[in-house]
């Protein structure tokens, strides 16, 4: 919801006096905090996930995800807003890592590509859901308030929930969810490869101490964003904000690898996991975070910013821009997801990943140098845009469970793809900076942040070729 509710939301909270770059820069900082709570919630859960098992684990975590969003429209504060969304993220990063795991375990291996496509649209339907729900309360919001008055809201409390653009009541609405775990828990199944794993006493080894590692990586992950932030820039130059990133992120990684790490040690002693096994399975684990880090940076330091962009600079007076470009970025991820998982399943993993690379430069390219006003043909790229930058999140559902055996999938893959989030987060405050540098050109920014699929091209060849090959036990 944050891309389209971001600039009324912070105007608010922040006050009609505040500069456009000071939005721009506390826009950076909540959704980078997002991300590092997901990546948080992808350990954290998916540990609950491996020993507590993935459906109980799944519901806690939606539960959290769904609250914590809703609790947002009640903020008053940009700090209120960047803490409620840290927590609720907690519960994002964990519900992907549980959904999926659990996705691969139930479904047969002959349907495995196009299953991880679905996933990956399922998502991008939510994306598609909220532009319509926001056109719908900006069309409808002085029916709205009449509803409100006529269930007994004072005037205050209406005009509290839907001023600036509604969005308050966008955020409570973000609370829906939680109702889906009556459905969860009550029809369910939990994956059979997880029960017979637990039967054999694989999952005795997850031990709750260990999550004091993810606590230590979520500080310095979190100390890293305060560094680039309004809050850190008066304290900290460039340089020792530069030192900051490096050591947390040393730091971060070391703190969430530490659940895995420690129950690997406890298995291979206990005889359930083969010895030096351990060891593979950590490097298998950095690989997926390298590719998953060069796949969210992409997103969310570029494409992700473009309702903003279009609000901001391309159609600031236009009605529904922000909806409309959100909409079809959406229709495009759908579509993009789908050819992604299908392609990965007939030609190859790593070559699938490469094309999506090369095709996410040229989509970004075209979409943010070839366009300097809002119209048919800046819809067709951001559609164009979305169907390859997105594309990737049909491709991990797919290939990320198939790197780790059933007794720390659930974990594994939780850090792979959203250690990649910490990356994102980092890289993504940074667009701010590069608007500073391009003297507030969001394009050439966006531009150059494209430029991390070079890396993903390269480093995809050093990886495992999975294609055909049942899951790992």
């Amino acid at each position: 919801m944050f891309p389209l509710i971001g600039q009324p939301a912070l105007k608010d909270l922040l006050g009609p006096q505040t500069s456009d770059a000071a939005i721009s820069q506390w826009f950076g900082v909540i959704i980078a905090t997002f991300l590092v709570g997901a990546a948080s919630g992808g350990v954290l859960f998916g540990w609950l996930g491996d020993k507590m098992g993935r459906v109980r684990a799944m519901g806690l975590s939606i539960f959290t995800y769904a609250i914590f969003t809703g609790l947002c429209g009640f903020a008053h504060h940009a700090e209120q807003i960047t803490a409620l969304r840290f927590i609720a993220s907690l519960g994002m990063g964990g519900e992907w890592s549980l959904g999926v795991a659990l996705v691969n375990e139930v479904w047969s291996a002959k349907s495995r590509a196009v299953t991880a496509g679905l996933i990956g649209a399922a998502a991008n339907v939510g994306y598609l859901i909220v532009g319509f729900l926001s056109m719908a309360l900006l069309g409808f919001i002085t029916s709205a308030q009449h509803g409100l008055s006529a269930i007994g809201l004072s005037q205050a409390t209406v005009h509290y929930l839907t001023d600036h653009s509604a969005w308050r009541l966008l955020m409570i609405s973000g609370a829906l969810p939680a109702l889906l775990n009556f459905l969860i828990l009550l029809f369910v199944p939990e994956s059979e490869k997880w029960k017979a794993e637990h039967a054999r006493g694989a999952t005795a080894h997850w031990a709750r101490l260990d999550l004091l590692g993810v606590l230590y990586g979520s500080v310095a992950a979190l100390v890293i964003i305060w560094a680039w932030s309004p809050m850190g820039a008066d304290k900290v130059n460039i340089y020792g904000a530069i030192a900051i990133t490096v050591v947390g992120l040393g730091v971060a990684l070391i703190g969430y690898l530490h659940p895995v790490r420690k129950y690997m040690h406890r298995a291979e002693a206990a005889g359930t996991l083969q010895s030096g096994r351990g060891a593979v399975l950590i490097k298998l684990m950095l690989f997926g975070a390298v590719l998953s880090s060069v796949a969210l940076l992409g997103t969310w330091g570029s494409t992700q910013w473009a309702p903003k962009w279009v609000a901001d600079q391309l159609a600031p007076h236009t009605k529904n821009a922000k909806e409309w470009t959100q909409i079809w970025l959406s229709i495009g991820a759908c579509v993009g997801t789908m050819i992604a998982a299908i392609a990965a399943g007939r030609y190859g993993r790593r070559i699938t990943y490469a094309v999506l690379c090369a095709t996410s430069i040229a989509g970004t390219l075209l979409l943010y140098l070839a366009n300097d006003t809002y119209g048919p043909f800046f819809l067709f790229c951001i559609f164009l845009a979305g169907t390859v930058t997105a594309s990737f999140y049909g491709f991990f559902p797919l290939y990320l469970p198939e790197l780790l055996p059933t007794a720390v999938r659930a974990t594994g893959q939780g850090f792979a793809y959203n250690f990649g989030r910490i990356i994102a987060a980092v890289g993504g405050l940074q667009t701010a900076n590069l608007m500073k540098l391009f003297g507030g050109s969001f394009p050439k920014a966006a531009s150059c942040m494209a430029g991390i699929y070079i890396i993903g091209i390269v480093i995809v060849w050093f990886g495992p070729e999975t294609k055909g090959q049942p899951l790992p036990e």
